[in-house]
């Protein structure tokens, strides 16, 4: 799959690039600045969350920006620079949920190369049910299984996560699950 090119000056020196394969035997064209020689990569983008949880119930966000607005979603956001993975899910657990939570482990890996993501939520045990939403959130509400709104979830990455977090509850144990969204 071919993505649009959004480079279109080099970072380093400002002249604008060309996309070819470097000289180095790399199979990919990339981004090369003809003024500086330097290789522009474009990767992935991580975005980071968590499944908070309260006995058997989950906290959902309804949204209250695009895309998606008013559909529900587990807090997660794009990672910002300078923090690890764990971090950016519990800053953004906070942001968009005013929830307080103990970090757990790593619980679901979702590659969506359609959009050039990769998804990474963690689970998060609630410390009580008090929240103080931020302004991306409508609403932030805890569901049991059977009354989660499964038809107004957002993203496919938050149904599947969602799943695997019921499923494994069920069962007793936690795994962690890497998922491709093809």
């Amino acid at each position: 799959m071919t993505f649009a090119s959004p480079i279109k000056h080099c970072r380093n020196c400002g002249a604008a690039v060309a996309y070819r394969l470097p000289d180095d035997g790399d199979t990919r064209e990339r981004a090369i600045c003809p003024a500086c020689a330097t290789v522009h990569y474009e990767n992935p983008l991580n975005v980071v969350g968590t499944v908070p949880y309260l006995g058997d119930r989950v906290l959902l966000c309804k949204r209250n920006i695009e895309p998606r607005w008013g559909k529900w979603t587990l807090p997660a956001g794009f990672m910002e620079l300078g923090e690890t993975a764990r971090q950016g899910a519990l800053r953004e657990t906070d942001e968009e949920a005013g929830a307080s939570v103990e970090a757990g482990p790593l619980f679901t890996v979702l590659s969506v190369p359609r959009v050039g993501q990769v998804h990474l939520f963690f689970l998060a045990q609630l410390n009580h049910d008090r929240f103080d939403p931020g302004h991306e959130t409508l609403e932030a509400q805890l569901f049991a299984e059977h009354e989660i709104p499964w038809d107004e979830i957002a993203f496919r990455t938050v149904k599947e996560t969602l799943e695997h977090f019921f499923a494994d509850r069920r069962a007793g144990a936690f795994g962690v699950h890497t998922i491709d969204i093809e």
